[in-house]
């Protein structure tokens, strides 16, 4: 059955029962249609393009209609030109061979006595233009831009748009015509004149100051809206033509970044549009939200920024999540301009962690990470405390960190800090990154005052909690190495002293080995601490025994690590008086910069009594005199070497020493292999450590009878002036490399790199790799982060090994994502001072 019509056609296909039935009669129809075309009948073409272009909206092909659409644009008949530029907008592209028949017909087009027909043409051109009919009607467009018609200006404005776009070398050729328009009357015009003005200046930034000169112009614009009395023709919710502020806000953020005269001159409607928009309507809040990007953008003077931050800290108290979300995300941006303004909404920001919409959550604790500081510490530290208890599993992560380093940074004594990391660890010890159980520790080694009161708390959480991996690696460290002190003082549990016995501290260790939660790493952990702990003055001949007992069972353990670790440490019991020197207290180790530098070890030490220190915001004062020596000693120097990496090696830090090369090789020297001498050249990319750094290194290793009794010897660490080079400097990625050597280590330069984000999108997905010359080795530890917010710094260490006078190279492969657009690139970086690997003798 052939349709006469595009409504008969419609009906027959709404009536059809199956897919398969409307298929056919699809089919059946197109071959008519063909027939039809072949045959050249003029008086049907009308009713066959219409009806090809409903069948083309369902999904079937309509690509043989192109010609025939070009036929009905050149019929003098406005409704067959209205319906041949649709049939044209809908089944060609910029792509399309037959595209440059088109190009004759709209130049005749806009030439035409009917505006009508004009507006056809300028729309067909805006949809369609290649860059080809770009250039080719580029001068028919300019020519329309000082049109006397309003429709016409309106839709050529739009075309010229889509002409800069297409080639921007040309859009100079507008900028006089651009001008023009921009003291236009009617709105429609404004609109499109500033929408054009704006892509201009994007595009070639040289044009700013061309535009500049318009900035009065648009302030009166602006300013005419703003106090205009009701428009019924423009109104929008009580808001005068709103999209139009928006427009003219944009363009005078634009033209005032960077230029104090541009901005002086809009300081002021920029304040009148803050205070005299009704921010109770949605149409409002967009133009608020304009104001306050345009305010933070351009040289606004102290006052009008302070009103932009105080504008986006009201949307917080917005029913709309979309509201909430854009002031958070937009407060993320500009907490680095102004902490002081961004503070004032810090509890309204506190409340968005409890919203029920994840991502208000998430920007609202990037936000809080931002605010922290020596004067909030305490509070910001609750909040975050509390949230961590019912937080999502996969903020945990990122959480516990930035916990642990704002404790770091801005704790106010030790005690604090140690409290903090300990309600960590209790919280969420499944989700703590090696790196902060290693400062932990170190912090522990570095405070001798406190060392007894950490240990009772360590003794109590994994007596009440074994399930928290991280919590119970670093009990079982410190439980180890100060068992003799635990034992002595006793446990203080709610102001009550409980005195343990050596019994009741072993029972508690060897427990974890029984656990359902004890991994392989962990029963690494307990050999060696009971192996300590047998080893102190305060553990009786049976209970020595005992854990001799339980280190035999090990020696035939089928997982070869906790194996050789049983034996060898098993041997240490026929040593005699040997044993008592190799496994007495480990000495603090050498101090390192962390991502933030030295600082947790600089901090006064805080109350020392048995009292728990208040997280939640009591002050606990500093005793005096609390500060620790920071000058730790080594019972030799490769024992130094080997403790600084047992510290240090998994965290942001430089290397450890390699032993002098007049001590001969040891055990100690192929398990350093793993940081020294094992990688290959090529290309390197970051693996986890597979231990986190305590008892990473067998103890027999770690302390050879041949050393142990070396008299102790102060180590002072050379301060350096470090100097950062940047390596990659693309796309709001900034990459440095900050080198660092000992001349006591010659060939060996330990370099951190770090990661920083200059725009306001965080860089997603980051992978650094790095290779060296053939000649050197390269060692990467994993990066603190593979995001990077605006704001942070993430780091990553490398370790270069290199014959001594030789250059250091480093061939860079960097990859990753900025506002969902993907980048890759690849860099020689050679910047290094010759001499690094020092002098060849």
């Amino acid at each position: 059955m052939v349709y006469h019509n595009l409504k008969a056609l419609i009906k027959g296909i709404r009536s059809c029962k199956t897919v398969a039935d409307e298929r056919a009669l699809i089919q059946q129809e197109s071959a008519a249609i063909r027939a039809s075309f072949r045959e050249e009948d003029s008086f049907q073409r009308h009713n066959n393009i219409a009806k090809l272009l409903y069948i083309h909206m369902l999904g079937s092909p309509a690509h043989f209609g192109q010609i025939e659409c070009l036929k009905l644009v050149a019929s003098p008949r406005f409704s067959d030109k209205r319906l041949g530029y649709l049939g044209i907008m809908l089944l060609l592209d910029e792509n399309q061979e037959v595209l440059t028949l088109v190009t004759n017909s709209l130049k005749n087009d806009m030439n035409h006595s009917n505006m009508y027909a004009v507006g056809l043409a300028l729309c067909t051109f805006a949809n369609i233009a290649s860059e080809e009919m770009s250039r080719d009607l580029a001068n028919e467009i300019e020519k329309l831009l000082g049109s006397s018609n309003t429709y016409i200006r309106k839709k050529a404005a739009l075309c010229a748009l889509r002409v800069v776009k297409k080639v921007p070398d040309i859009a100079d050729h507008f900028t006089a015509k651009a001008k023009n328009l921009l003291t236009d009357r009617n709105h429609g015009v404004l609109l499109t004149a500033i929408t054009l003005v704006t892509e201009m200046c994007q595009i070639d930034t040289a044009l700013l100051d061309e535009f500049r000169s318009a900035v009065p112009l648009l302030v009166r614009n602006l300013k005419s809206l703003v106090t205009t009395g009701y428009s019924p023709e423009h109104d929008v919710s009580g808001i005068t033509d709103p999209f139009l502020q928006v427009k003219i806000l944009r363009l005078l953020r634009l033209l005032g970044n960077g230029d104090e005269q541009a901005s002086e001159t809009m300081n002021d409607i920029l304040a009148q549009v803050a205070t005299n928009t009704d921010s109770s309507k949605n149409v409002g809040n967009s133009i608020l939200y304009e104001t306050v990007l345009t305010v933070l953008d351009i040289e606004a003077d102290t006052g009008l920024r302070v009103m932009a931050i105080n504008i986006l800290g009201k949307f917080l108290s917005n029913k709309d999540n979309n509201i909430r979300y854009v002031a958070l995300n937009t407060l993320n941006k500009v907490v680095s301009m102004d902490t002081n303004a961004v503070q004032r909404h810090r509890n309204i920001i506190l409340d968005c962690l409890r919203d029920g919409d994840i991502s208000i959550r998430r920007r609202a604790l990037e936000l809080s990470y931002a605010l922290i500081n020596e004067q909030n510490v305490r509070i910001l530290i609750r909040e975050l405390l509390a949230f961590l208890e019912v937080a999502d599993d996969e903020f945990k992560l990122g959480l516990t960190t930035q916990i642990c380093l704002a404790a770091e940074r801005y704790a106010p004594n030790k005690r604090w800090h140690i409290d903090t990391v300990l309600r960590v660890l209790k919280l969420a010890g499944n989700f703590v990154r090696e790196e902060i159980l290693s400062a932990f520790i170190r912090l522990v080694a570095y405070t001798p005052e406190l060392q007894a009161y950490t240990a009772s708390k360590l003794y109590l959480a994994l007596k009440s909690d074994i399930s928290q991996e991280s919590l119970t690696l670093a009990a079982t460290w410190i439980l180890g190495e100060y068992s003799d002190i635990i034992v002595q003082s006793g446990v203080v549990d709610e102001d009550q002293t409980i005195v343990i016995t050596d019994k009741d501290l072993i029972d508690l260790v060897l427990s974890i080995l029984d656990s359902p939660y004890a991994n392989y790493l962990i029963r690494q952990f307990v050999l060696a601490a009971v192996t300590k702990i047998a080893a102190r003055s305060t553990t009786s001949v049976p209970e020595q025994d005992r854990i001799a007992e339980v280190l035999a069972t090990y020696t035939s353990s089928p997982e070869l690590e906790l194996q050789q670790r049983a034996v060898e440490f098993a041997s240490l019991f026929t040593l005699g008086e040997t044993r008592i020197g190799v496994l007495e207290q480990m000495p603090p180790p050498e101090l390192k910069a962390t991502v933030m530098g030295v600082v947790s070890e600089r901090k006064p030490v805080g109350s020392t009594k048995g009292k728990e220190a208040d997280l939640l915001g009591d002050e606990v004062p500093p005793t005096p005199g609390g500060a620790v020596n920071n000058q730790p000693a080594a019972s030799a120097q490769s024992n130094q070497d080997l403790l600084a990496e047992i510290f240090g090696s998994s965290s942001s830090t430089t290397g450890a020493s390699p032993p002098p090369a007049s001590q001969q090789r040891s055990t100690v020297d192929d398990i350093m292999g793993l940081f020294g001498n094992t990688s290959s050249p090529g290309i390197q990319t970051p693996h986890p450590s597979a231990m986190p750094p305590s008892y990473a290194a067998t103890p027999t290793s770690a302390f050879p009878p041949t050393q142990a009794a070396a008299p102790p010897t102060p180590a002072v660490p050379p301060q350096q002036r470090l100097t950062a080079y940047s390596a990659y400097d693309k796309n709001d990625l900034k990459i440095t490399l900050t080198p660092q050597t000992s001349p006591t280590k010659p060939g060996v330069v330990m370099i951190l790199a770090r990661f920083q984000v200059s725009g306001g999108e965080a860089a997603t997905g980051l992978s650094f790799q790095a290779a060296v010359p053939k000649s050197q080795q390269l060692q990467m530890l994993p990066m603190s982060n593979p995001n990077i917010n605006p704001g942070a710094v993430e780091t990553q260490q490398m370790r270069v090994v290199a014959p001594v006078g030789s250059n250091v190279r480093l061939r860079l492969r960097i990859a990753y994502s900025i506002a969902g657009q993907n980048f890759q690139e690849q860099v020689d970086f050679a910047s290094f001072p010759p001499g690094l690997t020092g002098t060849p003798s």
